[in-house]
């Protein structure tokens, strides 16, 4: 014993006390890893004017309409994909590009207008929304300013990451990442100024149909916390209704469609390690290769996005939750399995494997997509309309009734976060559905970050504060507090643009909310979508009844137990304005902050390349056969340098093509490129700066007969010394190959 002002220690005292504190750090950096922000991984140019069958234009136009995709890759090697925070899964190579898809309509006379983007991103950083305005700014003056554009992230989960700004999105990206950032902000201003310059005379249609056999409810036993008199009006614990919006100019050319549907891009998996768009992305391929024939990926004018909705609960991996080592259904409060509890417990895709999984689901929504926009008969017509607020979310007063009033606060994760889901399991000990802390973990968090104060700890419950990230303010704050809300209005359709991941029933209410507050205003018939994860990440937002038993998307809730209903609450607020034109009465409240942290990142700087002795970049190492039948696999791999190099130096660098032998001409034909589905390029890094590039053909059922090759595109480094980094291109070229009828 010793008392508080003396004590002796001795030397093994000593020693034990500093290996403990070091085990403590590193049990911290290992919490940090596997936790934030964890969620989910399953087991798995032509302008030609077309034909049209909307009802037959009459060559007027009740809108101004721009349509525009820009290439937004970014890096493909060696970067931390976005959205499952697994520090094992970084980009190897390239399955599908990644794309920014504008829209922009305006009124006949050009007075307003609103901007929807839908980025192939995991979400919208506050970081990246800035940067964005800020490039629009520069080049249209106050023409697109944050009231009337809408920046919304599709949430692929095999993107690049590194594109915030926010110290607990910092850590798990690696920090700010340059090349990553640029490329999005890049590709995003391009495809706006694309949709800018191509403004013409159109019409806008909308329609409704129910995607079936495409989704599950991930967090079932969260939904049925709601209110039975609730859930007893509607079929379905996922919302199967998708809305799509079908643009056509007025002399009949298609321009372009915008779908809204709940569903999470996470049919890759979290052992995936190619950049690609995920099922959302191969619908919008699918669309687009549909309606720009004879074009390759990412070109032609038809532009078809595919945004987020309410998808916070919305599974694609179909099959439902399974324990990966007895077979069992563990479909049950707490996700977990007899043997190997929550880590075992996982939902497997519709496919052999996640890329078939990918196109299953992707080929569904797509297939539905284009049902309706063939019979898409609804004109919108009408003025437009936007409104948009900075709000401290982390102290709203929200009136529930008129005798009742809650707070919102500051932000923090509960112990079920860390558990992850059904899509994506977690570490250690931790399960859904936790009310209660654990005492190893919160004395690791109270030593090293600091206990939750009792009054966030009362804000947050029942939920048990594993990070209390609103009180960590090192080296910069570890979450938002100011976000974005914002509402924009196309005639009869409302677009509402959550700054989070709305569950199935949170985005009900929103909706209902925002269309109520239309309807009591006067105006009545309106079309309420939730587009999602737009302009700032704010994790997850459940309802009261669902944060009670704080499974993942409740421990998410970072705000607390009424997030939701702050949100219907300010939300409101902006539909009353629109309704009652007094948008420029509402107050835009506290500007976001823009942190300095463009020198901190974790991501080593690129090495100088080596070629084998005896060749040189872009030989061929491994080569194709003589001969292969549709189905099977073209195969070829190359001397390689790092993609890094490419990405960084080449704006919207092609790595590959896989090109035809036309005889009448006596010349070679691109066919595929490295946005095509059917193409794969994977980046194997080797000692002494050595590395290999493999391009795989998955050769379609519908190619032609013929002799084929394929090609390799890069860049390497070398390092003179004393002088800066130089980069010279490089390319290989496969043998030529014989495609035979089967």
């Amino acid at each position: 014993m010793c008392g508080r002002s003396k004590c002796s220690l001795s030397r093994l005292e000593v020693v034990l006390i500093i290996f403990l504190t070091l085990m403590t750090a590193v049990t911290l950096v290992l919490l940090v890893l596997h936790f934030l922000p964890r969620e989910e991984a399953s087991a798995e140019d032509s302008s030609r004017p077309t034909s049209t069958q909307n009802p037959s234009t009459d060559g007027s136009g009740n809108y101004l309409i721009g349509v525009g995709r820009a290439d937004c890759t970014g890096p493909v090697a060696e970067i931390p994909l976005m959205g499952y925070a697994n520090p094992d899964q970084v980009g190897g190579g390239l399955l599908t590009r990644l794309y920014s898809r504008a829209f922009i309509v305006a009124e006949p006379d050009n007075s307003k207008r609103v901007v929807f983007v839908s980025a192939d991103i995991g979400m919208v950083s506050q970081r990246l929304r800035l940067e964005v305005l800020k490039e629009l700014k520069s080049k249209y003056g106050e023409l697109y300013q944050q009231d009337n554009v809408i920046l919304s992230g599709t949430h692929t989960h095999s993107g690049p990451a590194g594109y915030f700004q926010y110290t607990l999105f910092w850590l798990t990206s690696k920090g700010l990442i340059k090349p990553s950032l640029q490329a999005i902000v890049k590709g995003i201003v391009k495809s706006i100024d694309i949709a800018h310059q191509n403004m013409k005379k159109g019409r806008l249609f909308i329609n409704r149909g129910t995607v079936e056999n495409s989704q599950i409810n991930r967090s079932p036993y969260s939904y049925l916390q709601n209110p039975a008199s609730e859930r007893s009006r509607y079929s379905s614990n996922t919302d199967k209704e998708m809305v799509i919006l079908k643009m056509v100019a007025a002399n009949g050319q298609e321009l372009g469609l915008i779908s809204w549907f709940a569903i999470h891009p996470v049919s890759m998996n979290n052992t995936n390690h190619l950049v690609n768009s995920d099922n959302v992305g191969y619908a919008s391929y699918l669309f687009e290769q549909e309606k720009n024939k004879g074009m390759l990926p990412g070109e032609g004018s038809f532009v078809a996005a595919f945004a987020s909705s309410n998808l916070g609960d919305v599974s694609p991996n179909t099959k439902g939750p399974f324990c990966i080592n007895t077979g069992d259904s563990c479909d049950n409060p707490q996700s977990t399995c007899p043997v190997g509890g929550a880590k075992m417990c996982m939902a497997m895709g519709p496919g052999t494997d996640m890329f078939d999984s990918t196109r299953i689901i992707g080929q569904n929504i797509y297939l539905k997509a284009k049902e309706m926009y063939a019979t898409a008969s609804q004109e919108i017509t009408g003025p437009l309309s936007s409104a948009h607020q900075w709000v401290n979310m982390s102290d709203v007063s929200v009136e529930l009734n008129a005798t009742h009033t809650v707070k919102t606060c500051k932000p923090a994760l509960g112990h079920s976060f860390a558990a992850g889901t059904i899509d994506g399991v977690g570490a250690f000990n931790f399960t859904q559905g936790a009310v209660e802390g654990d005492p190893f973990w919160d004395s690791i968090r109270d030593q090293l970050l600091g206990e939750p104060s009792n009054e966030t700890q009362a804000c947050h419950e029942p939920k048990p504060i594993l990070f209390s990230t609103g009180e960590m303010t090192w080296p910069h704050p570890w979450h938002p507090d100011v976000v974005d809300v914002q509402l924009a209005t196309i005639g009869s359709l409302a677009i509402v643009a959550v700054p989070g991941e709305l569950t199935t029933m949170s985005g009900r209410r929103l909706r209902e909310a925002v269309r109520s507050e239309f309807e009591s205003q006067g105006t009545s018939g309106m079309n309420v979508v939730i587009a999602g994860l737009c302009n700032v990440y704010t994790h997850y937002i459940a309802t009261y009844e669902e944060y009670q038993v704080q499974r993942y998307e409740a421990a998410s809730t970072i705000y607390g137990p009424h997030t939701l209903s702050a949100y219907i609450q300010l939300y409101r607020g902006l539909a009353r304005a629109i309704a009652t034109n007094t948008v420029q009465d509402l107050p835009s409240g506290p500007e976001p902050p823009l942190f300095n942290i463009t020198s901190l990142t974790l991501v080593p700087a690129v090495s100088a390349d080596k070629a084998p002795t005896n060749k040189t970049f872009g030989d061929v190492l491994q080569e194709v056969r003589q001969q292969y039948r549709v189905g099977e696999v073209a195969e070829v791999t190359f001397v390689s340098a790092n993609p890094r190099n490419s990405a960084e130096n080449v704006t919207e660098h092609n790595f590959l093509t896989v090109e035809r032998y036309i005889n009448i001409s006596g010349s070679w034909h691109v066919v595929h490129n490295d946005a095509s589905w059917e193409t794969r390029f994977y980046w194997t890094k080797g000692s002494g700066g050595r590395s290999n590039a493999t391009v795989e053909w998955h050769i379609p059922s519908a190619t032609e007969p013929g002799t084929y090759r394929i090609r390799y595109f890069g860049h390497y480094k070398t390092t003179p010394l004393f002088k800066p980094a130089v980069f010279y291109p490089f390319e290989g070229t496969s043998s030529a190959f014989e495609i035979i009828s089967l």
